[in-house]
């Protein structure tokens, strides 16, 4: 995620590779890193930055987070997991005004979801702060911190869900006949033409689906079956429990 979101900032414009500092511990991963995206600054020290953005695995926060103060930060924008804006200012100080945020992965392609929410110390110009810098790669919803979670579950976590149902489509696609690359073609660009007819429409999913189910016909039949295999029911069960899982790492 922390690399999708400084390769989204680049190619949005927001700023360049070399106005960027990443840190990185592991050496293959810090040459890795500055062969994909010229012109980035890779370290393996933090160095002082007009602010600092945490996008580490909820087990590293604490001590990325503690490393961090040696520095000095004024402002903070943390994308881990589970992290709470508590414990964020706890290991960050006092003097660091803090942001969680949750993002997803589409941000690679400025196409991102996310939300955020301003700890004790964050002030309006820098929730804006926060934005700019997610808004460059996305959109930005601000939201009372007890609903990240949910956020995380949903949107954080649902681009593996939606990635999940177009290899099941491209599986059937081949299934009934189709060569795999016309059946990637064909689902791919059902799944981004409907994504856009349900943002660009007035009208509610379950009435852009009516629209498409003809009784007795085709797609009838195929929902059918999705639902007495409770299709439905499995993805809100798999929100919810992502959700909870987002809480515990927070625990």
């Amino acid at each position: 995620m922390g690399e999708a979101l400084v390769a989204g900032l680049i190619a949005s414009g927001w700023a360049g590779a070399e106005a960027l500092l990443v840190v990185e511990e592991r050496a293959e991963q810090r040459l890795a890193l500055s062969e994909r995206h010229p012109g980035l600054v890779v370290s393996d020290a933090v160095t002082a930055g007009d602010g600092l953005v945490l996008a580490v695995k909820p087990t590293d926060a604490e001590r990325s987070a503690r490393a961090a103060t040696a520095v000095g930060f004024d402002r903070a924008l943390s994308i881990v997991a589970g992290a709470t804006l508590g414990q964020l200012e706890g290991w960050l100080g006092q003097r660091t005004a803090v942001v969680r945020a949750m993002p997803n992965t589409p941000a690679l392609i400025g196409a991102g979801a996310a939300a955020i929410a301003g700890g004790s110390g964050a002030d309006q110009a820098t929730l804006a702060w926060a934005e700019a810098i997610l808004g460059a790669v996305g959109t930005v919803t601000r939201v009372p911190e007890h609903l990240l979670d949910a956020v995380t579950g949903l949107s954080g976590s649902g681009p593996a869900y939606v990635c999940l149902v177009a290899e099941a489509l491209i599986e059937a696609g081949v299934l009934v006949g189709l060569p795999r690359e016309v059946s990637r073609s064909l689902v791919l660009q059902t799944l981004l033409g409907s994504a856009r007819l349900l943002a660009e429409s007035d009208q509610e999913p379950e009435a852009l689906r009516a629209a498409v189910t003809s009784a007795g016909g085709t797609t009838a039949a195929g929902l059918r079956v999705l639902e007495s295999r409770a299709t439905r029911s499995a993805f809100i069960e798999a929100v919810a429990a992502a959700a909870e899982r987002s809480r515990q790492l927070g625990e």
